[in-house]
Formats: structure tokens, C-alpha cells, sequence
């Protein structure tokens, strides 16, 4: 990093800072419209009546919601400051025509949408399910058989988004919902009307470090390559590992442009095309259907000393005691009819209450099993109750609080990240941190005839840091600020 005490001129707007002045900054609160909020049981949107808040994404607030036959689903409304972009609103339009045409058995189906409503919403089938985020978290990594049977159910569903002409650009283990009969992949139809504004949840150009490609790193042209390598990023995931390890996004994105992956956590028969998948060059990344012929085709072997039948007992082993889940994937078997109606709180709880599947046996093992629902055991023989409607019983899903805001930019050798913890500037190499509790002013300023973001921080102790990230466009650097202001507007405040 380079210290630095010279005075940063501003230019452009009231929102930037006076040139020679370390001053913190000093905004109006955005004011929030009342379609930013729809909390209340009962409200409607569009045809849908609102049960309770799901949570917040990169979109806005999602909700689950009823239609008037009783349908579950998942209704994302736009954010205030998404629905008064017309960029936003023309891609969104775009986009959830091209969503619809989605099939695919690992998908979430978009069944309508509002583009042109005061607050744009969009609603795909509820699925009930923890994230594949929480199942390794709840359950730990998976073995390789499992991480056969979860890549090639992702690389199908990418297959079914790309053929729609559709790129997710934001696939990672929280957009994936680990239902009973397999994975299904989230958000595949606000990727680039969200990517258009730049305005995201947590602030950052679109993605997330870590599962981000290369090319998305560096704001150059995306293609369903970047799924791919998200993709990649994922299965390291579901092993246990980090492809490009812990810390700030600065520098996970800095170490996905610039160094190979650690996929010491993968096992080591998935490890040539894992490898492939986190090739920096798109080119070089396998398609989806070419996963799938690896995955589909290379099980010899794939349970060890034992061969498959030995890994798959293993693994059914394993689940025997704390509930192997929806993460537990077997082969088809006929479900054993249950003497009375189960409780579909039971049917669409946790991974834990789910009974394992039995181990695959005889030719089965040459290709991974499909994911088949978890059957019931048979329990003693009592009068069938009349079946209530489903759709009166499902829990209700956690709460997920908003994430912090965050800022990132980079270029191919320097970048600058802003989160909870602080400011980490990354130049040609070289990383310095800085906590928001040393830290007493922060400003920015576009100089190269706009096509370079330059920030400087001011610590209490009166040192100056800077750093220059290139966006070669002064539209991009434009965003850039747009995302910035905000995210220093939250941290320091007048």
C-alpha cells in the first residue's frame, strides 16, 4: 500500500468530499417507500396472500405466500432503489420471460411475476428444505458418492438454465435448497437485471467471493462458464474445503483471478474435473453435460477399499444415528405406504428427521443413484385419519436477518473491499486491513478521465492509505461509486 497525506480532490456530485478535507461522510438517510415493506399477514401481492417473511436476498425481501388454491410459494420483492431504476425493471422483464421456460427436475419454477408493479416481485414453488449451506453445516462434508450425486443434479439444472439462455452468475451453497427429492437451484431469473444496477444486498459488483469466477471478478464478458466454475467452487464446499481459502472478499476475489485452487478437501477421483470446473480460463471449463458424463460414468471404485456398495453403506452408516437427511442420496426404491397420514411438519422439517436410504447393491453402483424421497417406516396398524391440506402445516422457516453492506472492486492487481470489520485495500499483492474503530475519515474521487476509482483512508492516527482500482469504463467506475457511497454512508455516519 502506499501512504499518502496529499488532499483528494472530489469531483462530480454533493455526495463526494471536499478536496484537502479527511471528513467523514455526512448524507441523508434514504428514505424507505412503504412497497418496501409488506410484513403484514394477509397482505396481497398480486394473486398471493402473504403467511410470513422468509428473509432478505440480493433482490429484496422474500416472503411465503398462498395462492387462492392453497399453492405455497416464495415471493421476492424488489427493493425501493431496485424498482425506481428502469435498467432494473427492463432486464427484470427480460429475465423472468426467459426464467419461465426453465424446466428441469433441479430447478425452483418461476410461476409469475409483476415487472411493471410499484415494487416488481417475482414467485417461484416453495421448497421446502434447509440450504445445502445449512446441511453441511448441520451434518459436515460429504463423501464422494454424495458429491457425485450433488454435482451431476447441479450440472443438470445448469444445463436446463443455460439452454434457456439464462447465466445464475451467483451459484452457492445458500441458492441451493436440499429438498427430499433432490437439490433444486434458486435465483437463476434476478441474476442479471441485479447485476445491471449493481445494487446488491450486501452492496458488492454481483456475485460472491469465493464461488465468483474469474471472468466476474474482472467485469469482463460472463457465459455460462462462470456457473461452472461456481459449480467447481461448490463441490470443494460440500467436501469441506475452501478453494480459495478465509478472509476479506478483496482477497478472495484477488486469489480466484490469480492462484489455483486448494482442493486438498475433494477426494481425489473428482479431483481432475473439479479442477477443470476452477480453471481460470473459461475455455477450458467443462459444460455441464460433459459433468455429467464424468460424474455419471466414473463411480468405479468410488466407495473405497470396499468398492461402492462398501462407501455407500458407509455413508447409510453414517446417517444412522443422527439422521443421514436430504443430504443422504440412495437409489430408487419403492416407498412403504405409511398406515396413517404423516404430519407434514415432519415431511418438510430438518434433515435430521429424515430416515436413511438403503445401501445401492449389484449394477446399480455403476452410475450415482437419483435422488428418491425418503420412505416412511411402517408403523402399527391404525385407522387412516382424513388427510388434512399440506398447505395448512408447513413450518415456518427461519428468520435470516439482512446481511451487513459491503462494497468490492478489483482490477488484475489492485482492489478495494468494505464490510462489518472494515477496509482492505489490495495492491499489486500486497493486503493491508484497516478496522472501522481506527479509522477516522474515508473518501474517493474518479481521476483518468473517470476510468479509475481511487479511495483513500484516513486513520485516527492521521496516516493515509490509498489505492487505484481500474475500471476501464467511466460507467463502471460510476457503479462503483453508487455502491460505494452507501455502504460508507452505513458505517460512518454524519
Amino acid at each position: 500500500m502506499r501512504p499518502s497525506r496529499a488532499g483528494v480532490r472530489a469531483q462530480g456530485g454533493p455526495d463526494e468530499y471536499v478536496s484537502g478535507h479527511m471528513v467523514r461522510l455526512c448524507h441523508e438517510r434514504v428514505k424507505v417507500g412503504s412497497s418496501a415493506i409488506l410484513s403484514r399477514v394477509g397482505t396481497l401481492i398480486g394473486r398471493y396472500v402473504i403467511e410470513h417473511k422468509l428473509g432478505e436476498g440480493g433482490m429484496g425481501t422474500v416472503y411465503l405466500a398462498r395462492s387462492r388454491g392453497g399453492r405455497a410459494v416464495a415471493v421476492k420483492v424488489a427493493r425501493p432503489e431496485l424498482a425506481s431504476d428502469p435498467s432494473f425493471r427492463a432486464r427484470f422483464r427480460a429475465e423472468v420471460a426467459a426464467a419461465r421456460q426453465v424446466g428441469g427436475f433441479h430447478t425452483a419454477q418461476v410461476v409469475d411475476a409483476d415487472p411493471e408493479a410499484e415494487a416488481p416481485w417475482l414467485a417461484t414453488a416453495y421448497i421446502p428444505g434447509p440450504t445445502l449451506s445449512g446441511l453441511l453445516t448441520a451434518e459436515g462434508p460429504m463423501d464422494e458418492r454424495r458429491l457425485r450425486s450433488l454435482g451431476a443434479a447441479l450440472a443438470e439444472a445448469l444445463e436446463a438454465i443455460h439452454a434457456c439462455g439464462l447465466v445464475h452468475r451467483d451459484l452457492k451453497p445458500g441458492n441451493i435448497v436440499m429438498a427430499a427429492d433432490g437439490p433444486r437451484v434458486l435465483d437463476f431469473g434476478i441474476a442479471r437485471a441485479l447485476e445491471s444496477t449493481r445494487l446488491t444486498a450486501t452492496g458488492n459488483a454481483f456475485g460472491t467471493p469465493g464461488y465468483l469466477a474469474p471472468e466476474q471478478a474482472l467485469g469482463e464478458e460472463v457465459t455460462g462458464a462462470a456457473d461452472v466454475f461456481a459449480l467447481g467452487a461448490v463441490l470443494v464446499a460440500a467436501a469441506g474445503g475452501r478453494p480459495f481459502g478465509e478472509g476479506t472478499p478483496m482477497g478472495l476475489m484477488y486469489r480466484s483471478v490469480h492462484e489455483a485452487p486448494d482442493l486438498g478437501a475433494v477426494p481425489e477421483a473428482l479431483r481432475p474435473l473439479v479442477g477443470r470446473c476452477l480453471a481460470k480460463d473459461p475455455a477450458e471449463r467443462p459444460t455441464p453435460d460433459v459433468i455429467m458424463d464424468e460424474l455419471m460414468g466414473g463411480r468405479d471404485g468410488a466407495g473405497g477399499e470396499g468398492g461402492a456398495g462398501a462407501g455407500a453403506g458407509g455413508d447409510a452408516g453414517a446417517g444412522a444415528g443422527a439422521g443421514a437427511g436430504v443430504g443422504a442420496f440412495g437409489p430408487p426404491i419403492a416407498p412403504v405406504a405409511p398406515s396413517v397420514v404423516p404430519d407434514p411438519r415432519v415431511a418438510a422439517s430438518t434433515p435430521a428427521d429424515a430416515v436413511p436410504v438403503v445401501a445401492p447393491r449389484g449394477p446399480a453402483d455403476a452410475v450415482p443413484a437419483p435422488f428418491a424421497p425418503v420412505p416412511h417406516p411402517v408403523p402399527a396398524p391404525a385407522p387412516a385419519p382424513v388427510p388434512h391440506p399440506a398447505y395448512h402445516h408447513l413450518p415456518p422457516p427461519p428468520l435470516v436477518p439482512p446481511p451487513a453492506p459491503g462494497f468490492a472492486a478489483a482490477d488484475r492487481n489492485s482492489g478495494i473491499a468494505v464490510d462489518g470489520t472494515g477496509v482492505s485495500l489490495h495492491f499489486f499483492g500486497e493486503e493491508a486491513d484497516f478496522l472501522w474503530s481506527e479509522i477516522g475519515a474515508v473518501r474517493y474521487e474518479r481521476i483518468r478521465r473517470g476510468r479509475v476509482l481511487r479511495v483513500a483512508v484516513t486513520l485516527y492516527d492521521g496516516a493515509v492509505y490509498d489505492c487505484e482500482v481500474d475500471g476501464r469504463r467511466a460507467a463502471r467506475v460510476d457503479d462503483w461509486i453508487r455502491l460505494l457511497d452507501p455502504v460508507l454512508r452505513h458505517y460512518l455516519p454524519a
